[in-house]
């Protein structure tokens, strides 16, 4: 899961100040420790109550009897059934018959092997902005219409609008957002090791030594996933470099031989590069992927092969698989300032359309809805960018807190920064950025070959 789930307009969401940065991030760790060491209201994984306050209709969509559309995105198990009710919604709205296609990372490829094979889907979720930028320079995607524009006016915050447009025109709509500034933890453990929730990286690796020494390993790491390491990288560079740097870097402005990549590299490597501080190993990580990374943190008992994970808001839908109750058993802290502040990074998969019919463009005017978000944020581990969902649709307190936060962030938060990257450097399997990260999980001593190895692929991806 990506949002994943690589902007190539080479900018950022909002260019703020380290106030506004300060302030969002502020009131995320206010939201989550109110309500993280108390939510017995639901929120496992039998419960799907929580019901919206939406009204029965809120968006005018056409009737399409007869029509029939297809829809791709990378998202399997849970998440991509969870999906499916959101567009069975749509079929029963409209009478239109939509079909849920599989896509394989990178997307971007697999459109382009279906776009010259003459079937190319109707509408795609992208979970790299970068790769809206990439499908209209192809000439694939093609603009929202009057009716998806409008609804994406009234219910999204500018700068969430702004990362769905290239050349000015509004291709994208963010469906799914991610708060990616999250560390989830085994309660039973903590509690067993007298550790508690830290708000700085020292405190986390006070924490990480305490779980130790109580004799469960501290953190798993899905590295199997090379996106999971550029986010922790992301959170560590953000925090200590500051968010003027992180545009920077972003944009390729700075090189990643920059002292500050080191200083952020230095600093991974006192969790990724410390003996026994990883399940499995660097060797056991990287055979590991994201959902196992968390549901082997939640099962076992007192004696997970793990008592932390970091990762998104998402990490909610794999905790599910397991018997573990978010807000009792599993619950979650934000990510510790490393620097000034605690950083706020999020992702997001946008809906893009690839064939300009009504049915597609309905479908694109759904999916900006309030309505539309509010069915699959009911049915846990989703978050939505859209303002107009009332908190009331989230299953649990933990995620009606984090869904408030990012919105109450406004514009005032700092998009993935891999996912800002050309694709062939930030968001494809064993190369780049991935498959760097992942090298230097094995090997965190050698910062400087890692700094080599990411400059030399990201002036190629970047064209210099």
């Amino acid at each position: 899961m990506r949002t994943s789930s690589t902007i190539r307009t080479r900018r950022t969401v909002k260019r703020g100040s380290r106030t506004a940065a300060v302030l969002a991030a502020g009131a995320l760790a206010l939201s989550l420790t109110a309500c993280s060491g108390d939510d017995d209201n639901g929120g496992d994984k039998g419960d799907q109550g929580g019901g919206s306050k939406q009204p029965a209709s809120s968006v005018t969509l056409p009737k399409l009897d007869g029509e029939t559309l297809e829809v791709a995105a990378v998202w399997t198990g849970t998440e991509q059934e969870n999906f499916k009710k959101v567009l069975a919604e749509f079929e029963k709205r409209t009478g239109a018959k939509v079909t849920f296609v599989p896509a394989q990372d990178p997307i971007i490829n697999f459109l382009g092997s279906k776009i010259a094979g003459g079937a190319p889907p109707d509408v795609a979720m992208l979970p790299q902005p970068g790769a809206i930028k990439q499908a209209v320079d192809k000439g694939w995607a093609k603009p929202l219409g009057a009716e998806a524009t409008k609804e994406l006016g009234e219910n999204y915050s500018q700068g969430w609008q702004d990362i769905g447009k290239v050349g000015g025109k509004q291709y994208g709509v963010y469906y799914k957002a991610a708060n990616k500034s999250l560390i989830w933890y085994n309660a039973q453990v903590f509690e067993n090791a007298g550790a508690s929730e830290p708000k700085t990286w020292d405190e986390l690796l006070d924490a990480a030594q305490m779980v130790y020494d109580s004799g469960v390993t501290p953190f798993s790491v899905g590295g199997a996933d090379g996106w999971t390491l550029t986010d922790w990288f992301e959170n560590v560079y953000l925090s200590q470099a500051g968010p003027e740097k992180y545009d920077q870097l972003a944009q390729h402005k700075i090189k990643w031989t920059d002292p500050s990549v080191k200083e952020a590299l230095t600093t991974l490597a006192q969790v990724w590069g410390k003996k026994d501080f990883v399940a499995g190993g660097a060797s056991g990580a990287l055979q590991t992927e994201f959902p196992a990374s968390v549901t082997q943190t939640f099962t076992g008992g007192d004696q997970p092969k793990a008592g932390m994970v970091y990762e998104g808001d998402f990490v909610q839908v794999n905790i599910g698989e397991t018997e573990a109750k978010v807000g009792t058993d599993a619950k979650v802290f934000p990510f510790p300032a490393v620097g000034d502040t605690a950083p706020v990074v999020s992702g997001g998969d946008a809906a893009v359309v690839f064939k300009d019919s009504k049915a597609a463009q309905a479908l694109a005017t759904w999916l900006a809805s309030p309505d539309a978000a509010a069915i699959q944020a009911k049915l846990g581990g989703f978050l939505s960018p859209n303002k107009s969902v009332d908190a009331s649709a989230y299953p649990n307190d933990v995620q009606k807190k984090i869904a408030e936060a990012l919105v109450a962030a406004g514009d005032d938060f700092r998009f993935d920064m891999s996912d800002q990257a050309p694709q062939a450097f930030g968001g494809t399997p064993g190369k780049g950025e991935w498959k760097t990260l992942q090298d230097f999980l094995k090997n965190p001593k050698d910062v400087a070959g890692a700094q080599a190895k990411l400059e030399a692929d990201a002036a190629a991806a970047y064209g210099g």
